[in-house]
């Protein structure tokens, strides 16, 4: 069988601890890492660990299970695929961080990996695949890393809960069919929801704002049911350069409580050309919020009706 082995790196004006923390931290790799649509800790013990991601790659949307080993002393993390998504046979690697200084490291990314059945025209793919995501998580961390202080006042995280008076599962059920949003929901025109893979979404919709103006996204979803739906936007508005989600749909005495979550950075160089001359960072914060909240409680009202009627 025919093992690859390559490595790509990056220089880092960021301390070598800090760059470990950002690594080691896999629930925030939405954040950081464009192919990154959701990453799961499925088991956590000390320095061993299980994780769930789900990424894109080559624009193709996948999903594996990898184990990790920590070593914060050595500012060194081992992964490895256990369930590997075709054509990958086996894929493993090593991060390594290395002190430059004070304020600079150098972070090396290491793959190893082998091909279904050692075919060449797969192994091709999955080069391309590997060194695509290398060169754009590297270029991420490197970015995230050097301006996470800067990031700090435009991003920012809010959720809206509505109660329902019925199941978990059909609130789930009006979220989860958004191939039916067109006909359920008034500020949603049109549709398209693939799912090639049990649980791995693919949405694309044009919205009606307010002002009557028709705005297209995608948007990749990772679904657990009955409890929840986590997703990434991928076409994002101009005012963003990051926005991730969670629906989640938790059984109380009450009923059900349905809850949207949203993660947005706002992308501060277009502020002003969208808001109008002397507009600020606050202000664009409030307007994204509240389109984001509008549209949110707005699905969620019609899916707590839904789920109602259905009592």
């Amino acid at each position: 069988m025919t093992t690859r082995e390559v490595e790509h790196e990056i220089t880092i004006a960021a301390p070598a601890p800090a760059v470990y923390r950002l690594l080691a931290e896999v629930t925030n790799w939405p954040r950081i890492f464009p192919p990154t649509i959701h990453v799961d800790r499925v088991e956590h013990d000390g320095s061993q660990e299980r994780i769930r991601i789900w990424a894109t790659a080559n624009g193709e949307a996948k999903n594996w299970t990898s184990r990790r080993a920590l070593d914060p002393e050595a500012l060194r993390i081992t992964f490895r695929q256990e369930v590997t998504a075709p054509p990958v046979a086996a894929m493993g690697g090593t991060w390594i961080i290395e002190p430059l200084g004070a304020n600079e490291s150098r972070v090396r990314l290491l793959h190893d990996y082998r091909a279904v059945d050692d075919d060449p025209h797969d192994l091709l793919w999955i080069d391309r695949a590997v060194d695509k995501n290398s060169r754009s998580e590297l270029a991420a961390l490197k970015k995230n890393v050097e301006f996470a202080h800067a990031a700090e006042e435009v991003t920012f995280s809010f959720e809206d809960t509505v109660h329902v008076d019925g199941s978990a599962k059909d609130v789930y059920a009006f979220i989860n069919e958004a191939h039916l949003w067109s006909e359920r929901l008034p500020h949603v025109a049109t549709v398209r929801l693939e799912e090639d893979t049990v649980g791995l979404q693919t949405l694309e919709m044009d919205t009606r704002a307010k002002d009557g103006s028709v705005h297209t996204t995608k948007s990749y979803r990772v679904t657990f049911p009955h409890q929840r739906i986590a997703y990434k936007q991928v076409t994002l508005p101009a005012l963003m350069t990051l926005h991730t989600g969670h629906w989640t749909f938790t059984d109380t005495d009450q009923g059900v409580a349905a809850t949207s979550q949203h993660t947005v950075t706002l992308n501060t160089d277009n502020i002003e050309s969208i808001l109008g001359c002397g507009a600020t960072v606050a202000d664009a914060r409030e307007y994204v919020h509240t389109a984001l909240s509008t549209n949110s409680l707005a699905t969620l009202t019609h899916a707590k009706a839904f789920a109602e009627n259905r009592r």
